[in-house]
């Protein structure tokens, strides 16, 4: 399946000169969410994963189905503030400026094979954020899976390490 084909592009969104990549589209279309779930699914088998982390909140929208599908957990990743017990947290840099992510300090043991998922790699940085916080609670990281890459970006090249499925390339 062609999944480019529901991926609408809304021109100079949400800035002039920005060809925003709008998922919804995709999403709102049983036949294409499944088949993309269905890949990024048949990715996490092979990987032999034990859990799925994904960051807020297009993360959870791809990790879900995807955990659902395993019969495995699901481990959230957010922003600062937004977790109610202890946690582990990152700092990251923004293109202008820092933000911060948390997960639950319990959400991940020691050893497991953590399947990461986002909808799309830009240049890297909340997922790069996201291995720190598996890594820091021994989580091992078996793979990284997103919809979209926007190449041009180069955000691959801060994951170098790591296993990466991408179902679409821009």
């Amino acid at each position: 399946m062609d999944l480019k084909k529901y991926v609408t592009v809304v021109p100079d969104y949400p800035k002039p000169g920005i060809q925003f990549k709008d998922i919804t589209t995709l999403m709102d279309n049983g036949e294409a969410y499944r088949y993309a779930t269905d890949q990024i699914v048949e990715y996490a088998r092979k990987q032999n994963v034990d859990i799925i982390v994904g960051p807020e909140a297009r993360g959870f929208i791809i990790g879900c189905p995807v955990a659902y599908s395993l019969g495995v957990g699901f481990a959230p990743v957010r922003k600062e503030g937004k977790l109610p017990r202890e946690v582990v947290r990152v700092e990251y840099g923004l293109e202008y400026g820092k933000d911060v992510l948390t997960m639950h300090k319990d959400a991940i043991k020691p050893g497991q094979r953590v399947l990461i998922t986002d909808d799309l790699l830009a240049t890297g940085g909340t997922i790069e954020a996201s291995i720190k916080l598996v890594e820091e609670l021994g989580g091992v990281v078996a793979g990284i899976a997103f919809l979209i890459e926007l190449s041009y970006l180069d955000g691959r090249s801060k994951l170098d390490d790591y296993d990466i499925l991408t179902l679409m390339k821009f």
